[in-house]
């Protein structure tokens, strides 16, 4: 079955890739955030703001093996994640026992409108190609108060690749998009949300990632 940036076999391709990669991914990332302090920083005013704004359900969107989940809970967010692969949320309950992960699609939240108090896409936004990338933002939208805010990475870049191996050198077969963050921005500004921050960096989690932080407007603004 062949794939490009806009053909509709991408969530499965990315489904299938990660349920194969998954216990070594978990192995790779887990203790990433520890040669990463931008990263932390800008996890804890996202945890900040999440306080400010009275507090809530946070869903950490796209989480993988579970560890920003984790940190924002010792930041003393209320998170919880969603992933698509099985494996992956697997993976994370055995890291991360006793906190919340669900299976779920960032393309068809199964969350109540305006239920959440934040919301975090750790990289999980670079399988999503561009025609799909404003339906994700809407859902979003939908699922967060007003004023609730959203952490963004992201690669930066113009290119779209296709990864054939993956972490450990199990086979993958799914498309990297790298966005610029005027890019990122008009498509959070066309779906509801004002952009509050954004930096570029060099770190252990990219050779050029992108963080956005926005919040939502609210429907008089």
């Amino acid at each position: 079955m062949g794939i490009g940036p806009h053909t509709d076999s991408w969530l499965e391709n990315t489904r299938l890739s990660y349920d194969t990669v998954a216990a070594s991914y978990a192995d790779r990332v887990r203790s990433l955030l520890d040669e990463t302090p931008e990263e932390r920083t800008f996890l804890a005013l996202f945890a900040d703001l999440v306080h400010a704004n009275g507090g809530g359900p946070v869903a950490d969107i796209g989480c993988g093996s579970g560890r920003i989940t984790a940190y924002l809970r010792r930041l003393g967010a209320d998170a919880f994640g969603i992933d698509l692969s099985p494996r992956m949320v697997e993976v994370a309950r055995r890291d991360h026992s006793g906190l919340r992960f669900e299976l779920g699609s960032m393309t068809e939240l199964a969350l109540d409108d305006g239920s959440m108090a934040g919301l975090v896409a750790w990289y999980s936004l670079i399988h999503v190609p561009d025609n799909e990338i404003s339906s994700v933002f809407r859902h979003f939208h939908r699922v967060l108060r007003p004023g609730g805010p959203l952490l963004l990475s992201f690669h930066v870049g113009d290119e779209s690749k296709l990864h054939t191996q993956g972490y450990g050198g199990h086979p993958m077969k799914l498309y990297v998009h790298r966005r610029q963050h005027d890019r990122m921005a008009a498509w959070l500004s066309d779906a509801g949300f004002a952009v509050e921050a954004h930096q570029t960096l060099t770190s252990a989690e990219s050779t050029l990632g992108g963080i956005i932080v926005a919040r939502r407007r609210s429907d008089t603004e």
